[in-house]
């Protein structure tokens, strides 16, 4: 039986989340095919990560579009497709982490959410899973062992100022989840949503009154630091091995502890 070289691809690729965990697959022997949206003149972070990869002896290519617009799935898919093409090559992981800043109040302030950022904060955030998965299997790129994975956070079931249209947005991804899960069982393909505990990253610093949630979380948390976004990426190189193959719908808190905490 011939061992097929594994591909992981990554939506949100180039910082945070993503990039830790584009890292972290390559270095478990998986090459990355990446998916960002970072200002055109400032391609420095990525040539870095992608150098990076290099030097584990993996390949790469990264594109830099709108992950939720429907020309730029179907092309990455289709040149995704192509490069799995060649021998023994298939794709073992979906790693789902887009965001998008679309903090304001539901109601009750001079400023609230329109619909616009309503439906786009969903759409970004929760609906776009779907659409990649189902392009990637329409394509034939998903075999059994294959892995869905995607970033929620606690504000999929709580409620913080002006996270609100993230929160629904959270909690739909959670739901796409669930349904995915079972969807995919047959195929033997498992979906899992990861919540992180509080890290310092790009994403979390759009939220207003990012400091006090950052220290909150140092002090609530068992081993008096943040979360690292490597803490997440070495959970999910663990979750790629065979053996976890009954680990399927869930929501995996990967917060040393700090949502037990008070």
């Amino acid at each position: 039986m011939i061992n097929k070289q594994p591909w992981a691809l990554i939506l949100g690729a180039s910082s945070g989340f993503g990039e830790a965990t584009a890292l972290e697959l390559a270095r478990a022997g998986m090459n990355i095919f990446g998916v960002h949206l970072d200002r055109r003149d400032q391609p420095e972070r990525v040539d870095a990560l992608q150098e990076k990869i290099r030097q584990f002896g993996r390949e790469s290519h990264f594109v830099n579009d709108n992950a939720t617009l429907d020309d730029t799935r179907k092309e990455c898919v289709a040149e995704l497709a192509r490069r799995i093409a060649e021998p023994a090559s298939t794709l073992r992981v979906i790693f789902h982490s887009l965001a998008f800043a679309a903090f304001k109040p539901l109601v009750g302030a001079e400023e609230v959410i329109n619909r616009p950022q309503l439906e786009l904060a969903a759409d970004v955030m929760g609906n776009s899973l779907i659409y990649w998965v189902q392009e990637c299997l329409f394509a034939g790129l998903l075999d059994r062992g294959a892995r869905v994975f995607a970033m929620t956070s606690a504000g999929g079931s709580r409620v913080w100022p002006q996270y609100g249209p993230v929160g629904a947005a959270k909690a739909v991804l959670e739901a796409h989840i669930r349904q995915l899960a079972v969807e995919l069982a047959p195929a033997g393909i498992t979906a899992n949503a990861i919540l992180a505990g509080v890290t310092d990253t790009n994403a979390l610093r759009q939220v207003p009154g990012h400091e006090k949630i950052l220290e909150a979380a140092r002090q609530r948390n068992p081993s008096r630091r943040l979360t690292q976004p490597e803490d997440v990426a070495r959970t999910v190189a663990v979750l790629c091995h065979p053996a976890t193959y009954w680990l399927t719908g869930n929501v995996l808190h990967v917060d040393g502890g700090e949502n037990i905490v008070g």
